[in-house]
């Protein structure tokens, strides 16, 4: 049913729990699982010093696909890694459309009301807007106030 399980990952609680649901799917289908971790540019700016907090990122990118990675393989299921930047919901989509992707699974904060509103969510514009299926992982309550 699923060949390539695409999970986004930003260190969170939420992407923890998504990844070990998108572990488990990949083991039963005998599917690839994608780590991506997107830059923001919109939230690096453009004031001096811009290139080398984008490579911190991209360097935190590396770092957190790479401990993603090495979760997946060590679970035995074939992982793939990448680092983008750009849009986060923009990157994902064109990541699935680029690479064959047959699920998406996401990690949600559990937002709700003025906060959601003022935040956004790249969950949500994930949902609205993804061609293939999108399944979303709440974290648990514990594991959300430890992240934050």
């Amino acid at each position: 049913m699923y060949e390539d399980i695409l999970v986004p990952t930003d260190g969170s609680a939420g992407a923890s729990a998504a990844l070990a649901e998108a572990i488990e799917l990949a083991g039963e289908f005998d599917a690839t699982v994608h780590s991506l971790y997107v830059v923001d540019l919109a939230s690096v700016g453009t004031e001096v010093g811009t290139v080398d907090l984008v490579e911190s990122f991209e360097q935190m990118g590396e770092n957190t696909t790479e401990a993603a990675a090495t979760r997946v393989r060590d679970a035995g299921v074939e992982a793939t890694e990448e680092v983008a930047t750009g849009s986060p919901h923009r990157e994902i989509l064109e990541y699935a459309d680029d690479n064959g992707i047959d699920l998406i699974v996401m990690g949600t904060h559990g937002r709700t009301g003025l906060e959601r509103y003022l935040l956004g969510s790249v969950t949500e514009k994930v949902v609205r807007t993804a061609e293939v299926p999108v399944l979303t992982v709440r974290a648990d309550e514990d594991e959300s106030d430890e992240a934050e």
